[in-house]
């Protein structure tokens, strides 16, 4: 996801769900599917709320945890309540503040601006991995994700294979042929009056990212599996 330049909807959302507790929308804008919604509220649950997905990644790290995208907090709060060493990034001005009064490790940074530092453990929950934005920029992302790892380091993600958006009835699959990968998106988010900035956002089937993987040194395997998503598990191979 690129800096937010003309609004932070999703901080502004974040801050006033904290003063108020009064649950309000986040609109999801998309270039392809009808508006959908994000309710603020899923970005405050708590243990008992999380989806298993969410607990198995969270269970499995370890070390220096990055959490990348990282919202109200939900997941660096869970981790830090355990006593674990984590640092939550966003682009979220509003959410940054959030998560300091939180008393999480927080800092407004860009992903792709990250540097000079290593980690243990890398989180892109939430189909964190669309960062990447679109498939062609995967292998890049993947490279820096490499490069922020530990010799031992591990990224753990989760995606969606959508294919199903494109299926007929009759179980066959119709793609727009001027669209590089059907898991190419662009999306703008909306919080009342607050808009944010057209995005590019990745949703990845399992055998793209492993190629991907392979193809920037990483070793990928698929550590949970539902109807939905799944969540993956990516280690250096050197």
């Amino acid at each position: 996801m690129t800096e937010q330049k003309n609004g932070d909807p999703i901080g502004k959302a974040i801050l006033d769900y904290a003063k108020t507790k009064k649950p309000d929308d986040i609109i999801v804008s998309s270039d392809i599917c009808e508006d959908d919604i994000i309710p603020i509220e899923v970005l405050f649950r708590n243990e008992d709320e999380m989806p298993e997905l969410e607990i198995a990644a969270l269970n499995e790290a370890k070390g220096k945890i990055l959490d990348v995208g990282a919202g109200a907090g939900a997941h660096a709060s869970f981790l830090k309540n355990l006593g674990k060493d984590v640092t939550a990034i966003d682009i979220s001005e509003g959410a940054v503040e959030f998560m300091l009064s939180q008393g999480i490790n927080a800092k407004k940074i860009d992903f792709f601006s990250l540097k000079g530092e290593k980690f243990d453990t890398i989180l892109m929950l939430m189909n964190g991995i669309g960062i990447a934005g679109k498939l062609s920029n995967l292998e890049h992302t993947l490279n820096h994700v490499k490069n922020l790892l530990n010799k031992d380091g591990v990224l753990l993600c989760d995606s969606s294979d959508i294919k199903y958006l494109y299926e007929d009835e009759d179980g066959s699959m119709w793609v727009n042929l001027n669209t590089e990968y059907y898991g190419n998106f662009r999306f703008q988010m909306k919080y009342k009056k607050e808009k944010g900035p057209w995005f590019d956002w990745l949703y990845v089937d399992f055998d793209s990212l492993f190629n991907a993987a392979k193809n920037v040194g990483l070793k990928c395997r698929r550590i949970y599996d539902n109807e939905d998503n799944y969540l993956a598990e990516l280690t250096r191979i050197d």
